[in-house]
């Protein structure tokens, strides 16, 4: 006789203007389908809800675990989960206002019962993940930098309901205030004394939705992208935007661009350095990330033609537009200078 596969839900009630709230009934018949005694959890409002939630499954024996939610919710339970001998396998379904890991993974977005089919297809992926300090880890990226400040400044409220366009008028607001901060950073290859305006360290290669910032990066190679921005200049910080949208900026001089295995970062003065993990604080610096190479294995859609699982999201439409606008803008204001 098969054993009875465990599967818990878990998932935020208020994310993505309440649309798992909306289709969780479909998604657990969709799960119950696939063979699962499914049971489902609401995450609540006290700290680390979604992290407990998710220990208690990997204790009390599931064998998948579903994070329904943004980036952030995905964070809490791969940090229940990372811990554990017993790992059970995890599932995405991504319902918040930035999905950077289900883009990565090719998980339908703004559809919880078509990304809950994806189980079903039964193709997995042993992911890397990231140990920022001995009981956080994160799942995506790692930053520091002026322009990481967004991210705290942009109200919920504000990216509930306009999402990314809410974290590109923010970091538009926010552009003439980056200034360089000294720091040291250390890494397998050498170690870097001097300032910088930003700094990413990323496992996936969506960031802020932008799929273009770690292009070659890999989910299952051991290897973080370290990017280092060099430079605070308004109008190179512009021009370097716009090699973003197309990828050319790993060639850019005022970049380094590096695929390493562990980081430690290092404020070199006596202002504190937040460090961002996975869209949120994450603490100061100084900071040692180590990727911990085919952590955990998640389901993914990985057909060759996985892009076409991704549903068309005309909040993505607009964002794109305005992004190519912006592009076109800088263009113009160099051929100017």
């Amino acid at each position: 006789m098969h054993k009875q596969l465990k599967a818990r839900l878990i998932y935020n009630p208020t994310a993505g203007q309440e649309w798992m709230k909306r289709h969780v009934g479909g998604v657990l018949d969709i799960l119950e389908g696939f063979g699962y005694e499914i049971s489902a959890i609401q995450t609540t409002s006290e700290k680390n809800s979604a992290r407990n939630e998710a220990e208690r499954a990997a204790k009390a024996g599931c064998d998948l675990v579903i994070a329904a939610g943004g980036d952030g919710p995905i964070n809490e339970v791969e940090n229940g989960i990372a811990p554990l001998k017993h790992r059970p396998k995890m599932a995405n379904i991504p319902t918040g206002t930035t999905n950077d890991f289900s883009m990565a993974l090719k998980i339908p977005r703004g559809n919880p019962v078509a990304a809950a089919q994806v189980s079903g297809k039964n193709q997995m992926v042993k992911m890397d993940i990231c140990r920022a300090r001995n009981d956080t880890y994160l799942i995506n990226i790692a930053a520091a930098g002026s322009l990481t400040e967004l991210t705290y400044s942009v109200p919920s409220q504000l990216k509930t309901t306009f999402g990314y366009l809410a974290y590109l008028a923010k970091g538009a607001e926010l552009l003439p205030q980056v200034r360089k901060v000294p720091l040291k950073i250390t890494h397998d290859e050498c170690v870097c004394d001097g300032g910088a305006s930003m700094i990413f360290a990323a496992i996936t290669n969506s960031v802020g939705g932008i799929e273009q910032i770690a292009s070659d990066a890999k989910l299952d190679d051991g290897l973080l992208i370290l990017i280092i921005v060099k430079t605070a200049n308004l109008l190179q910080l512009l021009s370097m935007i716009r090699l973003l949208l197309s990828g050319n900026h790993i060639y850019d001089k005022r970049i380094e661009y590096i695929k390493i295995s562990k980081i430690v970062i290092e404020p070199q003065s006596d202002k504190c350095m937040m460090i961002n993990l996975d869209g949120a604080y994450g603490g100061d610096a100084p900071i040692t990330l180590t990727n911990l190479k085919n952590h955990i294995t998640f389901f993914a859609d990985t057909d060759e033609n996985s892009d076409e699982a991704l549903l068309p999201d005309p909040e993505d439409l607009a964002m794109e537009a305005i992004a190519q606008k912006f592009a076109n803008e800088v263009e113009d204001l160099e051929k100017q200078s």
